[in-house]
């Protein structure tokens, strides 16, 4: 007699449509940044700084994350904030100035931010060390396809209807998303804390989290930095908005089909030298991007940033999960939250040089900020070794 319970569906394919929806809103917006000037009058600069606002909001909420997947467990915390940021999405696409526009992204960047680093917790929580990061890996697969969608999508939308769908559309995939996450197994809650800053305590004490979360700050300034910005340097060079988000759409396939051979390599290779690999792709990335932001140099970029962030980022990512197993929700939160402020950092930095079309000088110092990123984060990896 057959089972009337309900089928199952993978706990893998569940958390790759999390980072799928989660990395579709996050970057629904980079296409969209002349559009949404164009249409709000405004200038450039002043998007830009909405845009850094959903970064900044999503990497000073982390901590708060942190104890709250903690105390409630990651799928409910998961599922509540993806309601919010649902709500939020949608309430952006209403948006009638700049600052109305910033207020809206940052509170839905603020609830995104519960959703992939909740993802990340869930494997290191549920499976073994050695498996760990080809695990994480898998999950870019929901990385990349949002990625790819996003940079497409939002591209061909805006200008084709009207960026304000764009919006629509990521909001009502969280909503969906929320509803379709009641299937996924909640894990044991192994951490329990005497005191709800005891967790950050821990991570204050070890020097080897702290310097993976100052890697991870810097890296955001770096990698999604320059991904924040792609879109509109290849327009300033007189693409369209469709054809610069169809560009950047193969940062997307990159990830994916480079995520594959890093799960593969990382079986044979030792962590260290697929950050050198992704470091490397990062300065070749950022120094071609200094010289030529054409449509051909840019798929060439897109190419290399897929490889940097499937090697180097997610290397950093396995490692934040194995440093402090006892606060480990503690110290993934976190080190989403240091890679998201040094992208919005990044962002306000270089919001007037944006404004004023200089993006070569814009590249060329991400370019030089790579270099001593991987030189510094290959050394560290390669001394650090695991607690017993």
């Amino acid at each position: 007699m057959r089972s009337t319970r309900p089928r199952r569906t993978s706990p893998i394919r569940l958390l790759q449509a999390n980072a799928f929806v989660s990395i579709l809103d996050r970057f629904a917006m980079p296409p969209l940044l002349i559009t949404i000037a164009a249409s709000l009058d405004v200038p450039l600069s002043a998007i830009v700084q909405a845009a850094g606002a959903y970064f900044l909001a999503y990497g000073l909420s982390q901590p708060l994350w942190g104890v709250v997947s903690d105390a409630l467990g990651l799928v409910r915390t998961m599922r509540l904030a993806l309601v919010v940021a649902g709500l939020a999405a949608v309430a952006a696409a209403f948006a009638w100035s700049p600052l109305a526009l910033g207020i809206a992204r940052g509170v839905g960047g603020a609830f995104f931010g519960a959703a992939y680093p909740a993802g990340l917790i869930y494997v290191g929580d549920t499976v073994p060390t050695d498996r760990r990061q080809r695990e994480l890996t898998r999950l870019m697969v929901g990385v990349a396809f949002g990625t790819a969608l996003a940079s497409v999508g939002a591209g061909v939308v805006g200008q084709q209807l009207t960026w304000r769908a764009v919006f629509v559309i990521t909001g009502l995939g969280a909503l969906a998303l929320s509803f379709a996450l009641r299937y996924l197994d909640e894990p044991p809650r192994t951490r329990v804390h005497r005191h709800p800053l005891a967790p950050f305590l821990t991570v204050a004490r070890s020097r080897t989290a702290l310097f993976v979360l100052a890697l991870a700050f810097v890296e955001g300034g770096v990698l999604i930095g320059v991904l924040t910005l792609l879109p509109s340097a290849i327009e300033a060079a007189g693409a369209t908005a469709a054809l610069a988000g169809a560009v950047t759409a193969v940062y997307g396939a990159a990830v994916l089909v480079f995520a594959t051979a890093v799960g593969r390599l990382s079986r044979r290779l030792h962590p260290s030298r697929l950050i050198a690999i992704g470091a490397a792709a990062a300065v070749a990335a950022c120094l071609v991007l200094s010289l030529s932001r054409a449509a051909p140099a840019a798929i060439a970029v897109t190419v290399l940033l897929g490889l940097a962030w499937a090697a180097m980022h997610s290397s950093l990512q396995t490692w934040a999960t194995e440093v402090l197993p006892a606060a480990r929700a503690t110290i993934v939160s976190l080190f989403a939250g240091a890679l998201f402020c040094g992208s919005a950092l990044a962002s306000v930095a270089v919001a007037d040089l944006a404004d004023a079309g200089r993006y070569r000088a814009i590249f060329l110092a991400a370019c030089i900020i790579a270099v001593p990123l991987g030189v510094v984060a290959v050394w560290g990896r390669s001394r650090w070794r695991p607690p017993a």
